[in-house]
């Protein structure tokens, strides 16, 4: 295995943890994919209450790493936003098209949360519930992507334990729809400049700090609603006002180039 990790590293990240090696080069994985090009915070632009929100967190035995300043922005922060659904508090609804997800609230309000999307982020539209929550969930690639890519992931076809170098991050939701496992998750990453921005694989994915709140205030049986694109933007302008025209083409341009995860 040490040698497989050792294969996969990329020569920019020589000297790094595994981790960010193995986050880096999978890019075929559930939430291992980075976009082409990622953009960095400019300096000073972090309130010290970002930082606290986004600090090392010890989980068990393990420690998550804090969020450097450059994948954070205000607005990428978890924070409270005006809202406006008829779904009741709790409720999940997940906008691939914008990259947000919100955890609706009372009075017209949600705690939104910046993700990373994938193709397989936008394969699923509609509703579902959380049916499973993990904690450092193991992770498996698919038939497909082994036979994709044996070399790659052959080495790891029973798996990977959780933990800091396992694509799914610190805690997992498992969307089940009528009994069935829709394959769609929404988890934490240990890749965090992808969160917030289109890539080419995965499901929705955010910082892992963000997963361990999502998952503290997300009971089983949650309902959870993912817009189509033609939806993106519900919920963000109070009733009888119109959302702004927004473009689809980073979307569908992101949707052709994925692959199966």
């Amino acid at each position: 295995m040490t040698e497989f990790f050792a294969r996969l590293s990329a020569p920019r990240l020589a000297g790094r943890l595994p981790l960010a090696a193995l986050s880096l080069t999978f890019a075929g994985l559930l939430s291992a994919c980075a976009t082409t090009a990622v953009p960095t915070n400019t300096p000073g632009a972090i309130t010290d209450e970002t930082r606290m929100m986004y600090a090392e967190v010890q989980d068990g035995d393990i420690t998550i790493p804090a969020i450097e300043d450059k994948y954070l922005t205000e607005e990428k922060k978890r924070q409270v936003v005006d809202y406006w659904s008829d779904q009741k508090p709790g409720t999940i609804i997940v906008d691939p098209g914008a990259r947000w997800l919100y955890q609706v609230q009372e009075g017209n309000k949600a705690m939104r949360y910046s993700v990373a999307v994938g193709a397989e982020g936008l394969a699923f539209s509609g509703n579902a519930n959380i049916a499973l929550k993990r904690e450092w969930p193991h992770w498996t690639p698919t038939a497909n992507m082994i036979r994709r890519d044996p070399e790659t992931y052959g080495p790891v076809a029973s798996g990977l334990p959780g933990g800091l170098e396992n694509p799914l991050g610190a805690r997992a939701l498992y969307l089940y729809k009528g009994g069935r496992d829709t394959l769609y998750r929404i988890h934490g990453t240990p890749s965090p400049w992808t969160v917030g921005h289109a890539t080419s694989s995965g499901c929705i994915r955010m910082f892992n700090q963000d997963s361990l709140y999502l998952y503290d205030t997300t009971p089983k049986g949650t309902k959870v609603i993912v817009l189509p694109a033609s939806r993106s933007g519900e919920g963000t302008m109070a009733p009888g006002e119109t959302l702004p025209l927004t473009s689809a083409a980073e979307t569908a341009e992101t949707a052709e180039t994925g692959g199966n995860a």
